[in-house]
């Protein structure tokens, strides 16, 4: 392999542990969940879910799924929810800590 791909896998490898260099303001995705397959989506901080519970509370099981999975990538207005974090599960993961 030519050594300049090894730079460059090298810089991959940091860029991957270094996720406050990616910022996510627009997704869509497919998410299967026990029931159902949905769709979940965020486009300027605002997320949607095509699930029955999203459609009465304005965030789900799904979309706070996201929220933990994408975490410091997410604008502060897309990381919150309505939902509280407990003590023993935190809602979203710290950026300083991943």
């Amino acid at each position: 392999m030519h050594s300049s791909v090894y730079g460059k896998i090298e810089k991959a490898n940091r860029y991957a542990r270094e996720l406050d260099r990616i910022s996510i303001d627009r997704i869509s995705l497919t998410f299967r969940g026990d029931n159902d397959t949905h769709r979940v989506s965020l486009e300027s901080d605002r997320w949607h879910c095509n699930c029955h519970y999203f459609e009465s509370f304005k965030s789900c099981a799904h979309v706070l799924t996201m929220q933990k999975i994408l975490g410091p990538m997410l604008s502060e207005d897309a990381q919150s929810s309505f939902f509280g974090a407990t003590d023993e599960e935190p809602l979203l993961v710290d950026a300083a800590s991943a």
